[in-house]
């Protein structure tokens, strides 16, 4: 890609999402949505997190250099799971993040 195909693509993006998200100001109150797609939209954030965990988190915390592993060796892997039992029992999010740091640390240093 040159620099003008770059430059094009930037501008093409930032005017996709200006329409987009205008859309729906530009219509202002005389805009309604459908009782049916209002209920859709209320689960569009929980769709969008368990794509992440599923597409994103879940496989950086399996892979390793030599491949998928959840040996002891991943330390990412425990140390993420550490930090989740922490949370799930406690709700507190500097406490997961101590938590997985610590084990981490002493997964790095001991394997």
């Amino acid at each position: 890609m040159n620099t003008f195909e770059i430059w094009l693509a930037i501008i093409g993006m930032g005017v996709v999402t200006a329409l987009t998200r205008a859309l729906f100001l530009i219509g202002g109150e005389r805009m309604v949505l459908p009782p049916r797609i209002q209920r859709v939209l209320r689960y569009a954030a929980a769709a969008a997190a368990a794509a992440a965990l599923g597409v994103v988190v879940v496989p950086d915390l399996l892979q390793t250099p030599r491949g998928l592993s959840i040996a002891l060796s991943n330390h990412a892997l425990w140390a993420s799971l550490a930090g989740l039992a922490y949370y799930l029992k406690r709700r507190g999010m500097m406490g997961t993040i101590v938590i997985g740091m610590i084990v981490f640390t002493l997964l790095r240093l001991v394997f």
